[in-house]
């Protein structure tokens, strides 16, 4: 099933500087964990425009090699990642000075734009580099460590362990091939230069993951092993501590159990010990006193709370989340992502609160997004409430078509095009795929010059709540958009249909939101929503497909029905064009 994108960004490298160089200035200009978080958005960005210039690099020359670019880039990130570190192990009272770093950041001024690639485990998957320190501090290695970081993420991982044992600039590797057999291509003066140099000394690997295969540290420790390094000297430093996935085969669950691991943990920021007394400390600082631990309801643990406790969820793409119990009420700590990622979250949370659509925002954590919880009823209602339903859904989405541009690119047409035909094929056979072609094929056509928006991408059932007043909020509706699904930002009409799938809108109902669409929005195309509604099934035929398939025996038949449901709106949707 295709389910799964990256979200490149060409974005002009003097832009990223500016960006850079203005994160460091704040740190410079505050204090205490604004000054931290400041801190390690200045060094997200930075690793991000690094990875990208190295891989420009490969594009041209169709390998690795070191280069002064690269070598400068390491050390920043080094630099970067040593005051981070000195800034967490102090309790947020080391200062900063700036001027070394900036003056660090220079560059070709060219406005040519380089491709970045967002680091997923810090927007999504709640990756701190606090935590890869702190597994640096403890893996028992010495400042004569060679580190390698597997990019995309890879690259600044090593710098921040780099930092930590006072090791030399870390060089960066991009595995190719197959994804679940992946190779290194790297010049020959690289290995000379990293390998011969360096003695009996050990190797650390440093990547987000293992992922499906664990293929990118299997593919370094290898071409590491064939320059002559020694398995027992090859050290990795993954984002987790689980193994690789389903899709690796015998030899590299062999080599992953036999190397030395030094995982990053999530627990090192719940720490209350650590500095500003850890997660529950910085909430606190928002929201005043706990009353109670913060209780974790991740993966599914939310349905406990709320009245959707039938709801089908994935475990593998929820965010972390707290329930916070204080005088000031209970609220919803939510991962939104590091640096950038988070501030864009809080913008739009904000933007959508003041419109009255969503909870309360309280504000930014280090990461993690707070707002009020709210103890609604299912948004359930009979012949009477629809018209309501309807109306409300209309203006939800006609003020993110108006209020929320899109700020990246999400997937083309053909690209949901060629994934709609896929799934359907792979769920329901070639001959409902082939008709389903009918309405895939104005897609292209009926998207040309429709702009992109801020979509909210998650438009289900059980994402709305009705509060006692009658109030209908949407929940989670920030970053969907944003996250590590080939969706992306799309024009409003792909929300538009995933209303009318989730909600089991009549024609009559349809053509109603998509005039309230239009209007509150300057336009609305019953062609493209028309055009889209295949494709937007098939993503969900998939997504929850995926989510069956994982195992996970805590909600099961949920998912099952959300499989089976997405299968008849398919079938469905041949039937009309028959």
């Amino acid at each position: 099933m295709l389910v799964y994108g990256d979200q490149d960004r060409l974005e002009p490298a003097e832009e990223i500087r500016t960006e850079v160089r203005a994160r460091l200035r704040r740190a410079a200009g505050c204090s205490g964990l604004e000054r931290h978080a400041a801190l390690v958005g200045a060094f997200i960005r930075a690793a991000e425009l690094a990875q990208a210039e190295a891989d420009a690099l490969f594009a041209r020359e169709g390998r690795d090699r070191r280069s002064d670019g690269q070598d400068g880039a390491a050390r920043l990130l080094c630099a970067l990642g040593g005051a981070i570190d000195r800034s967490w192990t102090s309790g947020f009272q080391a200062g900063f000075d700036p001027g070394a770093a900036i003056r660090a950041l220079v560059g070709p001024r060219d406005d040519a734009p380089v491709r970045t690639r967002r680091a997923e485990g810090y927007a999504f998957y709640a990756l701190y580099p606090e935590a890869v320190i702190a597994a640096a501090h403890h893996c028992g290695l010495g400042a004569d460590t060679r580190l390698i970081g597997i990019r995309s993420i890879g690259l600044g991982l090593a710098a921040l362990v780099a930092a930590a044992l006072a090791a030399a600039p870390p060089v960066s590797l991009r595995p190719v091939g197959h994804p679940f057999r992946r190779t290194i291509a790297a010049a020959p003066e690289l290995a000379r230069d990293l390998v011969a140099a360096a003695g009996e000394a050990p190797f650390g690997i440093a990547d987000e993951g293992p992922g499906l295969s664990g293929s990118s540290f299997a593919a370094v420790a290898a071409w590491l092993e064939e320059e002559g390094v020694a398995p027992s000297r090859i050290h990795f430093f993954p984002s987790h501590d689980s193994p690789p996935g389903p899709a690796a085969d015998a030899a590299i669950r062999a080599r992953w159990r036999a190397a030395p691991r030094h995982p990053a943990q999530f627990s090192t920021i719940l720490r209350a010990d650590v500095a500003g007394g850890g997660l529950a400390g910085w909430i606190a600082g928002l929201v005043g006193p706990l009353d109670a631990p913060l209780e974790d309801i991740s993966g599914g643990g939310w349905r406990r709370h709320g009245p959707h406790r039938d709801a089908p969820f994935d475990p593998r793409l929820e965010r972390r989340k707290f329930l916070v119990r204080s005088a000031g009420g209970v609220w919803l700590a939510r991962f939104a992502g590091l640096g950038a990622s988070g501030e864009a979250a809080l913008e739009r949370a904000l933007a959508l609160h003041r419109a009255g659509f969503v909870p309360e925002p309280a504000g930014l954590v280090h990461g993690f997004l707070v707002e009020r919880w709210v103890a609604g009823a299912p948004l359930t209602g009979g012949t009477a409430d629809r018209q309501r339903l309807v109306e409300h859904l209309g203006r939800y989405l006609g003020f993110r078509a108006r209020a929320l541009p899109a700020s990246s690119e999400g997937a083309a047409p053909a690209a949901l095009a060629a994934m709609a035909r896929h799934n359907v094929e792979t769920a329901l056979g070639r001959d409902v795929a082939a008709a389903l072609d009918r309405r895939l094929g104005p897609l292209d056509e009926s998207a040309r010059g429709a702009a992109c928006v801020d979509t909210d991408n998650r438009m289900h059932r059980w994402e709305w709540l009705v509060t006692a007043g009658g109030t209908i909020l949407k929940t989670d509706a920030v970053d969907h958009a944003h996250g590590h699904d080939l969706i992306g930002c799309q024009p409003v009409e792909w929300d538009v249909a995933g209303a009318i799938v989730e909600h089991e809108l009549t024609a009559t109902e349809r053509d109603r939101l998509v005039a309230i669409v239009a209007e509150e929005a300057g336009g609305c195309s019953p062609a493209l929503v028309a055009a889209l509604l295949p494709a937007y099934l098939a993503f969900q035929l998939g997504l929850w497909t995926m989510a069956a398939e994982a195992g996970a025996e805590e909600g099961a038949a949920a998912r099952a029905a959300a499989v089976a449901r997405y299968e008849n709106g398919l079938r469905a949707l041949v039937a009309e064009a028959v």
